[in-house]
């Protein structure tokens, strides 16, 4: 540990033309003859919300047992293997507010957004739409304010040109966001890595999209112009922070690199994928999702933001994932008419899903964090709303929760619960519970705190 009588604020900045740089934390920015309780040291727990449609292959992911097994992982969650520590599977809960309310006919495409609510949306069209607030927002107004950006919201699939009607009467809204900060406000779900990136690097020099295309097209990184002021800054760093430097440095340069390669698509149909991918967005699901969540991770390390939110597709997608050794498309796929062979096609496709999420866990994991790395100091709530999804059923729906949420998640565990007795919204307010927000209900069917989720 570097000893200094003086020490560097966490909330430091290099700012250059069109870029304001936060830090990662330094050991320099721990005070000396301080005990590590009341420093930077104590990581800030960060929470990612993570929605994927249609549910789970049959069989194919609820492990044996209430004890995680790495070696016995069923095939979906085998991906979880390195990390099964810091993981807990959930089973048996009861995504109620996806169902259509009583007297009530649609729902089911049309209600992404009940995910992180635990409240059924109303079915409107206009602007009468309604839903609840979602807990990332309720997260980030209690601890977003000490941060850049209160949250991050993050999508892989282009909601189109969508009328106000995405069907069955229900507001397109209810399916392009899963992040509402009022009852009547969804959140934009940013798709465009550039976008992202120039949000947590603040090109605020570069105001329109056109300034920002040409300054891209200068073909030069934003941290030319703090080159000067970033080789000062750490000549005043021990040699171990300023390794830490340069390796968050290389970090950004990297995701810049990629973006550069992702700016060249065109827009246009990927045949293997079958969907329309938007102008200078990565062709690839598999490298659109790794560079979001690399975006992720530097938000979390220089702590511009932690709270976020990834949505992994739109329901009705269309899309396939070659990577996940199968051409079929999810929504198809997910209606697998209970043919075993199907159903095993299927499950390529989710286990695929978990891989991705387990490179996320990774790169957590792989950045040092305080006194810990970000994977101890984060909680990460993957979940979907459908368990069997060829029959549209609401219940025995498939939950991971990853990570250490700062010390009050005890991984390596199963938890299972009866059909139809324990709601998704009494996971949510159990959640709230770990950043300190204690309220008494979430949204319309949360009934009191998830048996088994605390420490």
């Amino acid at each position: 540990m570097f000893l200094t009588k003086k020490h560097i604020p966490r909330r430091t900045f290099l700012r250059g033309a069109g870029i304001t740089l936060a830090l990662p934390l330094l050991d320099s920015m721990i005070p000396a003859q301080t005990p590590l309780s009341k420093t930077a040291a104590v990581g800030k727990t960060r929470f990612t919300g993570i929605f994927v449609p249609h549910g789970m292959a049959p069989g194919y992911w609820i492990p044996e047992g209430s004890v995680l097994d790495a070696k016995k992982l069923p095939s979906i969650m085998e991906p979880l293997a390195p990390y099964v520590d810091q993981s807990v599977i959930i089973s048996g809960l009861w995504s109620k507010s996806a169902e259509p309310p009583p007297g009530v006919t649609g729902a089911d495409h049309w209600v992404a957004a009940a995910f992180l609510a635990g409240e059924k949306p109303k079915k409107a069209t206009g602007s009468d739409i309604h839903n609840g607030v979602t807990i990332d927002q309720i997260i980030a107004n209690h601890i977003g304010q000490e941060s850049l950006l209160p949250s991050l919201q993050q999508a892989i699939e282009d909601p189109g040109a969508n009328s106000s009607n995405c069907g069955e009467g229900y507001s397109c809204a209810y399916t392009n966001s899963i992040s509402w900060a009022a009852t009547n406000l969804p959140l934009p779900m940013e798709l465009n890595p550039q976008v992202v990136f120039e949000r947590l690097f603040g090109d605020v020099q570069a105001k329109t999209p056109q300034e920002r295309a040409a300054r891209r097209e200068q073909d030069r990184s934003i941290l030319d112009s703090i080159t000067g002021t970033l080789a000062a800054f750490k000549k005043t760093l021990p040699p171990s922070d300023q390794l830490r430097v340069d390796e968050y440095a290389d970090s950004v340069r990297e995701i810049e690199r990629r973006l550069t390669i992702a700016t060249k698509a065109t827009g246009t149909m990927e045949s293997h994928e079958g969907i329309v991918v938007p102008a200078g967005v990565p062709d690839s699901f598999d490298e659109h999702i790794k560079l979001q969540f690399d975006l992720q991770a530097l938000a979390y390390q220089g702590d511009i933001t932690r709270v976020s939110t990834l949505l992994y597709a739109r329901d009705l997608t269309g899309r396939s994932f070659p990577a996940s050794g199968t051409n079929t498309s999810f929504h198809g796929g997910s209606h697998h008419a209970e043919n075993p062979d199907r159903i095993l096609d299927y499950s390529k496709i989710n286990r695929y899903h978990v891989l991705c999420l387990a490179y996320f866990l990774g790169k957590l994991k792989s950045i040092p964090d305080g006194d810990g790395n970000l994977l101890d100091h984060t909680l990460v709530l993957y979940g979907t709303n459908m368990g069997d999804s060829n029959q549209h059923l609401h219940y025995d729906v498939p939950y991971i929760l990853a990570g250490g949420a700062g010390g009050k998640l005890k991984g390596g565990r199963h938890l299972h619960f009866p059909t139809k007795t324990v709601t998704t919204a009494n996971l949510l307010l159990s959640v709230l519970d770990v950043f300190g927000v204690n309220q008494d209900k979430i949204g319309d069917d949360s009934t009191g705190r998830l048996a088994g989720f605390a420490v």
